[in-house]
């Protein structure tokens, strides 16, 4: 992603000491793209140039979308940072088919494993509920079964519009304080 500059940045630029602002801008700027990706996670959207909601899970359950125990969330970091650049990513297995879709065609094999039974009420000829009968366990055996998943696309990370202009915006600002504060 790359960020084109609108005003006379540039020539603000060369007024400075260019090593030493972008070394301590470039790193700041890393942080404000890792937080407007795990903001994605907050309002479960996307947002380019316009807003992407989310698709709502199928069964509701604990916790937000894509942020059951966190992991995914946290996993987002800058990954490098050169003079000109950052990179920001993560290093979860299952990010991209979450950021990106897709489908997942996979054969899984399921392990022996024993499943316990819950205790069943039965009715008798009248409708009228009898004893309980007690639940037990079963003993499933090991077996092979077919994945067929489609993923909905949930980015949280890309290019975005909107983060380009709070770079832009931040970098304009950092590059007036320093001139500022050189007196220049």
């Amino acid at each position: 992603m790359s960020v084109e500059f609108k005003t006379d940045f540039f020539e603000k630029l060369r007024k400075v000491n260019k090593a030493a602002f972008l070394n301590r801008c470039i790193g700041q700027v890393g942080v404000i793209a890792v937080n407007f990706s795990k903001e994605r996670f907050v309002q479960k959207n996307w947002i380019d140039r316009n807003r992407e909601p989310w698709k709502q899970r199928k069964r509701p359950a604990r916790g937000s979308i894509l942020v059951r125990t966190g992991r995914l969330k946290r996993s987002i970091r800058k990954i490098s940072q050169g003079s000109y650049y950052v990179y920001i990513g993560t290093d979860d297995p299952k990010a991209q088919i979450h950021n990106e879709g897709g489908q997942i065609n996979k054969t899984v094999t399921v392990k022996a494993h024993t499943r316990r039974m819950s205790a069943q009420r039965t009715r008798d000829s009248r409708g009228r509920y009898q004893q309980s009968q007690s639940g037990g366990t079963v003993n499933i055996r090991s077996h092979t079964r077919r994945m067929n998943i489609n993923m909905p696309k949930r980015q949280f990370l890309g290019e975005s519009a909107l983060l380009n202009r709070r770079i832009e915006r931040f970098l304009s600002r950092e590059l007036d304080n320093e001139i500022s504060r050189n007196g220049n």
